[in-house]
């Protein structure tokens, strides 16, 4: 059995290893269904800092007033039931 030496040369060492032991290189396929229903990536970002935004300060609300800590940590999750929805 002879070994095609140029065949070779042009491969990566992934690929000579691949190519040796049969396998077949992966093939990813990106196929997009219904893109209008997705989520609009600019406004979910925008309100996933909001959010957390809010979520910091209700933390930091906590050793010193437990009533607003509590009222911006639910406001925060509301927030996140909105950006899902976004």
């Amino acid at each position: 059995m002879s070994i095609n030496w140029e065949f070779y040369k042009k491969m990566s060492d992934r690929e000579i290893m691949n190519a040796k032991h049969g396998y077949k290189p992966y093939k990813k396929v990106s196929v997009v269904k219904n893109l209008d229903q997705m989520p609009d990536q600019k406004w979910h970002r925008r309100i996933s800092f909001i959010k957390s935004g809010i979520r910091i300060i209700g933390y930091g609300f906590i050793p010193f007033n437990l009533v607003t800590a509590t009222i911006l940590l639910v406001v925060s999750e509301a927030v996140g039931i909105i950006e899902e929805l976004v």
